[in-house]
């Protein structure tokens, strides 16, 4: 029996070939990655403040007023940090307490009522802008003063205007005949009273971001639309309108989520009165936590949690909405 050491065949001068080019692209790629490396410090370094300002001014206040919802903090235990864990509990009492149901109602009315106007109102007048004549872009910046008034100047001024006694709009409403009416002291006016003023401070954003998404709207679709003979009406809801589509929804879903905390307008106006007429679940929320002279911080954060996951719904909703659109 015979027994012969071999030697392994070298590899065919194809492969030699073929692996060589192997090693020098691991090669080129560690140079390049090292080369890219002081773009990539420069990159987090950049990113860096955005991120500790998310953390510090979002992350950690979310998660603070989770655990003060969660809870039993009363000013004593909020100093000293000893506060017993409670779990649901203040959700639960604050979804049993007789002013939760008022509350979220008024909220409902207030937040819809304000995007059905606000939204109406801003498109067209975004439409009406669209058209070049003199003083245009005059007119459209003196639009946008309520938006760039701070919030207590112009609920300030609504709150005299809508005074009962020295206020213009009744001194309006008396020069024409009609009786004078209780803006803000009459449970029947005060929630109307606030969505009217909240709804002027809003048109402005919606006529910004509805006028911007018409001027990206290219002109040949209108003219080709008008060639067929499409009326201006028809040519609004059969190609304007649809191709508006996207930028109506995300300008209805940040003015939901600005509505729903509105706090200062209903807080200086009415401070959610009289007798709840005009609570908000904002309004609520604050009263609970410091308007009181004993404050309940777990039923508080307990409301303001509840707004968040509201607003978080329908940011999911528009989300999942904007996917099928884009799917389909």
């Amino acid at each position: 029996m015979e027994h012969a050491t071999r030697t392994p065949a070298p590899p065919p001068a194809g492969d030699r070939r073929e692996q060589a080019p192997a090693r020098g692209q691991g090669g080129v790629r560690r140079v390049l990655a090292r080369r890219d490396r002081p773009g990539q410090w420069a990159a987090w370094a950049f990113l860096t403040p955005l991120v500790a300002y998310l953390l510090a001014f979002y992350a950690y206040p979310l998660y603070r007023n989770v655990e003060l919802s969660l809870r039993d903090y009363t000013v004593r235990s909020f100093v000293r940090g000893d506060a017993p864990f409670t779990g649901l509990a203040n959700y639960l009492k604050v979804v049993r307490d007789a002013t939760f149901g008022p509350a979220l109602w008024h909220t409902v009315v207030f937040t819809v009522v304000s995007l059905v106007f606000q939204f109406t109102i801003g498109l067209a007048l975004a439409v009406f802008f669209t058209r070049n004549f003199r003083l245009s872009a005059t007119l459209r910046a003196l639009f946008l003063v309520p938006w760039l008034l701070p919030l207590i100047v112009s609920s300030s001024t609504w709150s005299w205007m809508l005074n009962s006694d020295s206020g213009v709009v009744n001194a309006v409403l008396g020069a024409l005949g009609l009786v004078p009416v209780n803006w803000l002291t009459s449970p029947d006016w005060s929630l109307w009273s606030v969505t009217i003023a909240n709804i002027w401070i809003g048109i402005p954003f919606n006529l910004v971001v509805l006028h911007s998404g018409l001027q990206a709207i290219p002109a040949q679709v209108h003219e080709a639309a008008e060639i067929d003979g499409a009326t201006g009406w028809t040519r609004f809801w059969q190609v304007t309108f649809p191709l508006l589509r996207p930028v109506s929804a995300i300008t209805l879903l940040l003015g939901l989520v600005y509505t729903l905390k509105v706090f200062d307008i209903i807080w200086i106006m009415t401070k959610g009165g009289p007798s709840g007429a005009s609570t908000t679940l904002a309004t609520w929320s604050y009263r609970l936590g410091f308007g009181n002279l004993l404050p309940a911080f777990g039923p508080g954060a307990a409301v303001g949690n509840l707004l968040i996951v509201i607003a978080l719904v329908f940011g999911l909703v528009y989300i999942r909405v904007q996917r099928r659109q884009g799917t389909a």
